[in-house]
């Protein structure tokens, strides 16, 4: 389908906007008046740039406080709209979207609205220009979708029809099967914006929350499927209020947008599906090998196997395998390798979502690994086994202790502004679903948390938002960390806390004051630094920190009873003492 975005969803000058959504790939745009009104350029000047980059402009709006007014209003909304439209006509537009009126003074009258929307139909035909009218969820008389229908139909007018916004639709709770009594043809445009479920006025939320599809908590390919169904042959358009996006990177949120409309395009045909990791292959971290391998030894791991070319080592315990790479200074987390069972496919739909590919060198001999750029820049690898031939053995004691299983989980810490972005990354490319979202008081700000996962709990994945800062104004603190499964943690945690002491975050003795308050958990928990958690269900959380290394630590945790959570009730006193 064709694809539009709104000028608004995107930060910079009208220039900057335009260049972006053209390089995104977009077929259209819906140039906000306010857009106009600041730039140089003239309405003509627009209209040009516009074609030279391939963009039709699909939408002018938005015209607000028109209909059901007194006779003194109509006048000057008319007049006011006569100059729309020779703005319009300039700009190369033929589409105006004219809001449900929000005055006080507006009269609730439907036949009234009906006969001055069909005024207002028949000056725009003189132009050739038609109107659409959209239900604001705040309308004073009017904002639901098929109260605004009715009205449409009602003026009986052919240059007048209806404009379908999923926020102001999903936001109030309607049902979008009401969509399919709309004749397709009098559905003039459809405008998508997915938003965070939030208990605040509706205005705000519209104003502030919103987000591209699959951002957010609404079932927009339902609504898209509706409008399908009832004939609807229009672009699919971005409208977007969104405070951080107003700030971003232009090209890089306008890319966003693209990712978010195909991948619902695929949610609607079934085609094109994430291939879902199966488990983590590896974890790779870049920076000092020397203090990263003392760590990794006192965990138990041992190094069995070195690559030929590169200076990467493997270390293994149990089936948790990291690899660290001497490039660097800081220890930081550089690349995920997930396991799939058609590593090919996974790269291909991830490039057809817009991934940047990373390139790789290597000899023939070596393995393939596709490999895809995160938000972040994390490296993710699509893998199966063979990447383990790369590394030359070099493990006279096996793989280490035996007492960590396998990596239970990634947190990556994004940039504030990408913290949305990558959400979509990790639901679209990788198949993840969420499992929720919160927020987490830190001592000098606010985490803000999203965790993700493939099915059964083959893959979790953590994603945070870098805005905590570390106390004396030097910025935000990008924290990442490598959670790794046990069989038994109180096992792990004596024989740390005999021998490797100094590993340990140190945790609060007022924390277990308030733990043993609240459960029954065994006093030796106290000694070993071990943190705890319980759901509803009966099932627990038991979970240790490392300090940390350059941006780096580690968790070890060990499930009991189908623990599906990450101990979240206990962040802010890792946080707290991480900051200490």
């Amino acid at each position: 389908m064709r694809k539009s975005i709104a000028t608004v969803s995107v930060s910079g000058s009208l220039a900057e906007k335009l260049e972006a959504i053209a390089a995104a790939g977009f077929d259209g745009v819906e140039v906000f008046e306010n857009d106009l009104l600041v730039t140089s350029m003239t309405p003509e000047d627009v209209r040009a740039k516009a074609a030279d980059l391939g963009l039709g402009i699909d939408l002018y709006q938005p015209f607000r406080d028109f209909e059901a007014v007194p006779p003194d209003a109509l006048a000057r909304n008319l007049r006011r709209a006569e100059h729309k439209f020779r703005t319009m006509r300039r700009l190369g537009a033929d589409l105006l979207l004219v809001c449900s009126n929000v005055s006080p003074s507006a009269i609730g009258d439907d036949a009234l609205a009906a006969e001055q929307l069909r005024l207002l139909a028949d000056r725009a035909a003189e132009h050739g220009i038609r109107i659409a009218y959209e239900a604001l969820a705040w309308g004073r008389h009017v904002n639901e979708y098929l109260h605004a229908w009715r009205i449409v139909r009602l003026a009986d007018h052919p240059n007048l029809g209806t404009c379908l916004d999923s926020f102001h639709i999903l936001s109030r709770g309607s049902d979008p099967i009401g969509i399919e009594a709309i004749p397709g043809e009098k559905i003039f445009f459809l405008q998508l914006a997915d938003a965070p479920l939030l208990a605040m006025d509706v205005l705000q939320w519209s104003r502030h929350y919103r987000c591209f599809p699959g951002q957010g908590n609404f079932d927009l390919a339902r609504l898209v499927e509706h409008a399908l169904n009832a004939g609807y042959a229009g672009p699919l358009s971005l409208e977007v209020f969104n405070d951080v996006f107003r700030q971003a990177d232009t090209r890089r949120t306008a890319l966003d947008g693209m990712r978010s409309l195909l991948a619902l395009e695929q949610d609607l045909d079934g085609a094109g599906q994430p291939v879902a990791p199966t488990g983590f292959a590896f974890a790779e971290l870049a920076g000092d090998t020397g203090s990263l391998g003392e760590v990794l030894t006192a965990l138990g791991f041992a190094r069995t196997g070195r690559h030929p070319t590169k200076p990467v080592e493997l270390w293994e315990q149990g089936g948790a395998r990291l690899l660290l790479n001497a490039t660097g200074a800081d220890p930081a987390l550089v690349a995920i390798g997930l396991d799939s069972q058609d590593p090919k496919s996974a790269a291909e739909h991830a490039e057809s979502l817009l991934s940047p590919v990373l390139p790789r060198e290597r000899a023939p001999e070596e393995a393939r690994l596709d490999a895809v750029g995160a938000p972040d820049g994390t490296e993710i690898f699509f893998c199966d086994d063979s990447w383990l031939s790369d590394f030359a053995p070099d493990a006279p004691d096996g793989r280490g202790a035996g007492e960590i299983t396998g990596i239970d989980h990634v947190a990556l810490t994004q940039p504030w502004h990408h913290f949305d972005e990558a959400a979509l990354f990790y639901r679209t490319v990788l198949g993840l679903r969420p499992q929720g979202s919160l927020e987490v008081p830190d001592p000098y700000g606010l985490l803000r948390s999203k965790a993700m996962s493939a099915p059964h709990g083959a893959v979790r994945m953590v994603v945070n938002v870098a805005h905590v800062g570390t106390g004396d104004g030097t910025g935000d603190v990008p924290w990442q960390h490598v959670a790794l499964a046990c069989g038994d943690l109180v096992a792990v945690a004596r024989r740390l806390r005999s021998e490797h002491p100094e590993l340990l975050l140190p945790i609060p003795g007022n924390y277990y004051d308030d733990l043993e308050a609240r459960h029954e958990v065994d006093p030796e928990l106290r000694r070993l630094g071990v943190l705890h958690d319980r759901d509803e269900h009966g099932g627990e959380f038991l979970h240790l920190y490392t300090v940390t290394l350059g941006r780096v630590f580690f968790e070890l945790v060990q499930r009991v009873n189908g623990y599906q959570g990450y101990g979240a009730g206990n962040a802010p006193i890792r946080l707290a003492v991480q900051h200490a």
